[in-house]
Formats: structure tokens, C-alpha cells, sequence
């Protein structure tokens, strides 16, 4: 009963803030989208999509049997979308900002490549297609073979969509599993840790870069100042995004590769709580860190949209 409490607010806050973000970044804006806010929106959409899913399947599985395989795979694979869709964008985001910081910090204006709106919008696509492409396997699986325990309700629609047990697990779905984990968890964990550490170094280097205060007039320096104070936060809270977003796939790819879900019997809870905590949590932190939830930056974006 406690853990369902948990599933149901952790839920909620991750709708809520999502959706949030999404209405922060678009009904409010003035201006013409930028690359983060792109790539914060297919985030956000992501993680919503991956949340209203977990939940319908949820409920399914409480309120009635599959009647069939194809509406389980169906879930499955809008499930796994969204949970690729949200890890590559996370990515996305932490390059970018790596790119943008290394280039402001030294002073060095240097053209990025993604701040390209057509070029991002090519590669938000590109993210979303590897995603579909790296769930379709969900339609050709073998779902038989599976232990009780695995099944809620014996629904027969397991809720670990790897679907092996010590006993059966057909060739198909081991190829699948570990593919999964090498491309959607270990390679962007990598390269999350990589370009963290390097937002990190930046930021330590920072006092060597600072302009001379005799070399610009004091509304330049004010503005600068000012800037840099905007861009400090919203790094910090990046950073912090990428942290949580370290542990959580951390540990799912640990639960992966040491346990096995037929001897944890509380499998689809700990999943569940390690791939959702990322995505309800996080917008909250990009939001605050970009001053997306501020009441001042609503008022202020609301009263010039009547005004221009």
C-alpha cells in the first residue's frame, strides 16, 4: 500500500512538472525557440510520454487480462520509446551545454554547430528515430516462458519487458537485452560522466578566463556579469540533472546485470521508482535552474505577449 502511495505521487509530480516545462517553453515565449529549449522540450515530452504509458499499463494490468499479445507489445514499445527518447535528449542536453560553456567561459566566440535550429530539429529527429528503431525488437520477442513472479496478476503481459528467466530465455531476447544496455545505458552514461566532468573542469578554470574590468564600459560588465551569473545557474542545474540522472541509470544497469528478476520479488517496483525518479524530478531541475518556473518569468513573458 505504501509503495502504491509512492508510484501514484511520483507520478503525479512527474505530470505535473513536465507538463509545466512544456507550457513554460511554449505558451509563454516572445521569442524564437532556441536549441536547449528544443532539446529541453523533447525532453520533457519524453518523459511525459514514458510516464502516462508506465501508468496505463499499470492500470491495465490491475483492472483486467490482456486480451491479447499485440496490446501488451504495443505498451511495451511506447514504454521503451520514451524511456530511450528521455536518456539520448539527456545526452543532447549535456553536450550542448558543454559545447556553449567551453566557448563563453574562454571568451572565444566560435560558431556551434547545434545552435542551429534546422541542424537540432535534424537531430531531435534523429534521437526519436533511434529510439523507435531500438524498441521495435519489443514486437518480435518471445513473451512465453515467463516465472510467476514475473507477472502481475498472470496477466500474461511480464512487466520486465526483457522478459528472460534462468530456465527460459530464447537467444532473441539476451541479444536484445544486452544491445539495450551497451547503446541506452552504458554509452550515454558514459558520455554523460564525460562531458559532466568537462562542465565541471570549465567551471574551475573560470577565474583564469575573466576579462579585465578596465577593458569593458560598466553597462557592458553589468550585462556580462549578469549573464554569466543566468548561465552559472542554469550549468549548476544541469549538473545536478546529470547526477541524478547518473545514479538512476546507474543502478538500473547494476539490478540488470547482477540480479535476476525472478529471485527479486519486488522487481517491477524497483524499476519503476530507478527509471521514473529521473524523469518526474528532473524537470523541476532544469525548470528552477533556467527560471522556467518562476512567478516573475510568467508575468513578465505573459504581459509582453499582450502587449506586443
Amino acid at each position: 500500500m505504501h509503495l502504491l502511495i509512492l508510484r501514484v505521487l511520483l507520478s503525479c509530480m512527474g505530470l505535473l512538472g513536465n507538463v509545466v516545462l512544456i507550457l513554460s517553453i511554449i505558451h509563454t515565449r516572445v521569442s524564437p525557440l532556441k536549441t536547449f529549449e528544443l532539446f529541453l522540450l523533447g525532453l520533457a515530452a519524453a518523459n511525459l510520454e514514458e510516464i502516462l504509458i508506465i501508468n496505463i499499463y499499470d492500470f491495465l494490468q490491475i483492472s483486467y487480462v490482456f486480451s491479447d499479445a499485440w496490446s501488451c507489445r504495443s505498451l511495451k514499445f511506447l514504454t521503451v520509446f520514451g524511456e530511450i527518447s528521455s536518456i539520448l535528449f539527456t545526452v543532447l542536453i549535456s553536450i550542448y551545454r558543454y559545447q556553449k560553456m567551453r566557448g563563453t567561459y574562454k571568451r572565444v566566440h566560435l560558431a556551434i554547430y547545434l545552435d542551429n535550429i534546422r541542424v537540432a530539429c535534424m537531430v531531435s529527429g534523429l534521437c526519436v528515430g533511434i529510439s523507435a528503431v531500438l524498441s521495435i525488437p519489443i514486437f518480435v520477442i518471445n513473451l512465453q516462458g515467463q516465472a510467476g513472479n514475473l507477472m502481475r496478476n498472470h496477466t500474461g503481459c511480464p512487466s520486465d519487458f526483457f522478459l528472460c528467466s534462468d530456465d527460459h530465455c530464447p537467444t532473441v531476447n539476451r541479444i536484445y537485452k544486452y544491445v539495450f544496455l551497451l547503446l541506452c545505458n552504458l554509452l550515454p552514461l558514459i558520455i554523460v560522466t564525460l562531458t559532466s566532468s568537462l562542465i565541471v573542469a570549465v567551471l574551475l578554470s573560470r577565474t583564469t578566463t575573466v576579462t579585465p574590468i578596465a577593458s569593458v564600459s560598466g553597462s557592458t560588465q553589468t550585462v556580462r556579469k549578469r549573464n554569466g551569473r543566468r548561465l552559472h545557474r542554469s550549468t549548476v542545474a544541469i549538473l545536478a540533472a546529470m547526477s541524478l540522472f547518473l545514479v538512476d541509470w546507474t543502478l538500473y544497469l547494476i539490478f540488470q546485470m547482477v540480479f535476476n528478476p525472478t529471485d527479486v520479488r519486488f522487481w517491477a517496483e524497483m524499476e519503476f521508482f530507478i527509471s521514473t525518479s529521473y524523469t518526474s524530478i528532473s524537470p523541476y531541475v532544469y525548470g528552477i535552474g533556467n527560471s522556467l518556473f518562476s512567478v516573475k518569468n510568467f508575468r513578465r513573458k505573459n504581459v509582453c505577449t499582450t502587449a506586443c
